[in-house]
């Protein structure tokens, strides 16, 4: 990948530009200073410039009609943030609750640490796989294929579900 440079002249002169006169070249001095600048690639970093310069130019605009700035009125918290802000608040204990939800993430990571270094063995993920499926077929056979086995798991479920919630 060729580099091109550009270079940066800077004169030194002691003329004085007015706005009301014409403006005239400066003379070629012998007291030039001339640095080399890398080539930037401008392209890659001109999208973000134009965003940046429309967000600045859409706000001035604005601001000069008398209306918010964007940014300003897109402030509005999702549904989401209120229902956990107003959670968090009802909260008694927040230590307690912060910690669990640290174990929890904790504890996550590990047990991803722990599939990935299973899953890295020669033989144990085929064989687990072929246990799952094992596993499945009879949890099938016993409690789905037929129809009284069907609802008892049915009603099973129903009992645990309600025990769980505490409601009859």
């Amino acid at each position: 990948m060729a580099s091109t440079s550009s270079a940066l002249t800077i004169s030194s002169s002691s003329t004085l530009f007015d706005g009301k006169a014409p403006r005239q070249s400066p003379p070629a001095s012998p007291q030039c200073l001339s640095l080399p600048l890398p080539h930037l690639h401008s392209q890659n970093r001109s999208w973000k410039t134009t965003a940046y310069n429309g967000k600045i130019a859409r706000n001035v605009m604005a601001m000069a009609t008398g209306e918010a700035p964007a940014e300003a009125s897109s402030t509005e918290v999702p549904e989401i943030v209120k229902t956990l802000q107003e959670t968090w608040d009802k909260v008694d204990d927040k230590y307690a609750v912060s910690s669990l939800v640290l174990a929890g993430v904790v504890a996550l990571w590990g047990s991803v640490g722990l599939i990935s270094a299973i899953d890295r063995l020669p033989l144990i993920p085929g064989i687990l796989e072929i246990v799952g499926i094992g596993y499945t077929g009879w949890f099938v056979y016993k409690n789905i294929v037929f129809k009284p086995d069907r609802e008892a798991l049915v009603q099973q479920v129903k009992d645990t579900y309600n025990e769980i919630l505490g409601s009859n």
